[in-house]
């Protein structure tokens, strides 16, 4: 048995890293039979439960040097780990994570993760230093891939996949149609529905006040209903309850918590997902769904560019005149975007086996 200890951003009920959790499990266990998965997580026994998995507390010392000295690889990601913009400390938790099992003579890997951006010299520095220790890095998308390359990590270690989220599951759409009804916001036979996933770290008052416009005008002048639609439930279900509430009953809000397949299954009953959260937009392109894409990070910007989607706007520029003709152009082009969206996801699927082909010729090595 090859013991794998995942390290990243579970644990906090955060529907993108919850999804990512799930979807490397799964291709860990579909490619891999003989692991045996322990999770770094804030929420121990609700992993375990949830994931079928061994979890351990994500900020305990002991628990972090106990499950390092057990492990054969440490897989440290998905998601965005290695950047300073949200965080000077977050970085620094996960190269030490890294480093430590390095420095135990543990087979470290990098899994499918967006890089950066890294901004602080030290931070860079460190960052070069410990990857360039890896048995192995993959990394969603050209961008990361040229942050570590201009950092001083080697070509050679560096692999080009994509967010591992394009691989999960699809629901039935009945769950999402049963929740809607339950939380007030059914769907209405011949009106549109449109999905919004806004972000409320560092809440934007003028961005928020341009979607509820947006919203508004989306009922009165297209005949389309708009339902908010929490991601990071914690961070985002009060910001959206604050626009509801502002439009006096015109948007339904999704206000309770939500597992990452019953979301997946909301907004595949979208016709227009408008998304900030980068997950969002993956779940609306996994679903079927066009996607109107508002940039908060150049993470978000990839994954359009990624499936020939233009980023309209980011959430500084954000106005209801640039939202109305982006709207306008998704709903005439609606076919046509689903159809490349379809063709360029399988495409990004073919390269996610990457991941677990380097793993496996690590583990043979290690044999």
């Amino acid at each position: 048995m090859y013991n794998i200890l995942i390290s990243g951003y579970y644990g906090f009920n955060n529907i993108g890293d919850e999804s990512i959790l799930r979807t490397v499990i799964d291709n860990l266990r579909e490619k891999l039979p003989d692991v045996d998965i322990t999770v770094l997580s804030q929420s121990p026994a609700q992993t375990s439960e949830k994931y079928g998995v061994k979890a351990a507390r994500r900020m305990s010392l002991w628990d972090i040097l106990r499950s390092v000295w057990r492990c054969d690889l440490l897989l440290s990601g998905g998601g965005s780990l290695l950047q300073d913009a949200t965080s000077g400390r977050s970085i620094l938790y996960y190269l030490f994570i890294l480093r430590l099992a390095q420095l135990l003579h543990k087979q470290t890997f990098i899994y499918s993760q967006g890089i950066g951006p890294i901004s602080a010299p030290r931070n860079r520095r460190l960052t070069a230093s410990v990857l360039r220790r890896a048995d192995g890095i993959v990394v969603r998308d050209a961008r990361s891939r040229d942050l570590l390359l201009e950092i001083g990590v080697p070509a050679r270690l560096v692999h080009v996949t994509a967010d591992p989220v394009i691989r999960v599951k699809k629901p039935d759409p009945a769950l999402g149609l049963e929740i809607l009804a339950r939380e007030g916001c059914p769907r209405e036979p011949g009106r549109l529905t449109v999905g919004w996933a806004v972000k409320s770290r560092k809440p934007n008052k003028a961005f928020l006040q341009e979607v509820g416009r947006c919203i508004l005008w989306l009922r009165e002048s297209c005949g389309a209903d708009s339902v908010l639609i929490p991601f990071f439930h914690d961070e985002d279900v009060g910001v959206c309850e604050a626009v509801a509430a502002r439009l006096d009953g015109k948007a339904g809000c999704l206000r309770q918590k939500y597992l990452s397949e019953e979301t997946l299954s909301i907004i595949g009953c979208m016709d227009v997902m408008v998304g900030v959260r980068l997950h969002s937009l993956i779940y609306a392109a996994v679903m079927g769904v066009p996607m109107i894409g508002v940039s908060y990070d150049p993470k978000v910007d990839s994954f359009l560019s990624s499936i020939q989607r233009p980023t309209h706007f980011t959430v500084e520029d954000f106005t209801l005149e640039g939202f109305q003709a982006a709207f306008r152009e998704t709903m005439e082009n609606r076919e046509a975007i689903c159809e490349t969206t379809a063709r360029r996801l399988e495409e990004l699927i073919s390269k996610l086996d990457q991941n677990e082909d380097l793993i496996r010729g690590i583990m043979e090595q290690a044999k």
